[in-house]
């Protein structure tokens, strides 16, 4: 039977490894897919995912990395509680703008730079917003108002974490 002793001190087995790994990427889809249905942060799922992987050594996380995006998660989270019933949460077009701007910044970060990954993401969610502000159903957030940066502050803010979250994820395997 493989064994292996992670620098926690606990022992995991080939299976427990391949557990973890599928649960990893199980959450990583259920992000993707809370990425445009926010009817709960994407971010949750994504950073159990981020948990998951580095928990099956699959991935290699530093502690001040699982730290920070945590800490960003906790934030998105309670910041979804704050938000009122309704719009912003509710639009599917605005969804699907800020999720495939960044997903798309995410792409175009990755295939530059692992180290602009994450401004690739905000790049893209700001684009996919203001793309969607130029749209009859979103000519209401008028691109340079403050209603605008409120809206990409309630919407932007959740998808940048989830999205680099799933980058960093990504790199992961790509590094492997």
């Amino acid at each position: 039977m493989f064994t292996v002793i992670i620098s926690s001190g606990v022992t995991l087995s080939a299976h427990q490894f391949v557990v973890l790994l599928i649960v990893g990427l199980i959450a990583l889809a259920l992000t993707l897919v809370l990425l445009f249905k926010p009817r709960y942060p994407a971010a949750v799922p994504a950073y159990a995912s981020l948990l998951a992987l580095h928990a099956s050594t699959y991935i290699y996380l530093t502690t001040s990395t699982l730290v920070f995006w945590g800490c960003a998660t906790l934030l998105v989270a309670l910041l979804h509680m704050l938000l009122p019933k309704g719009e912003p949460a509710a639009s599917r077009a605005s969804n699907l703008y800020v999720g495939l701007g960044a997903l798309a910044g995410l792409a175009v970060g990755i295939a530059v730079s692992a180290r602009i990954v994450i401004l690739g993401v905000i790049l893209g969610t700001f684009l996919g917003l203001f793309a969607y502000s130029r749209t009859p159903k979103g000519s209401w957030l008028k691109f340079p108002t403050f209603t605008f940066i409120q809206y990409f502050c309630a919407k932007g803010l959740p998808a940048i974490v989830a999205v680099a979250i799933i980058g960093i994820a990504i790199e992961g395997f790509l590094v492997r």
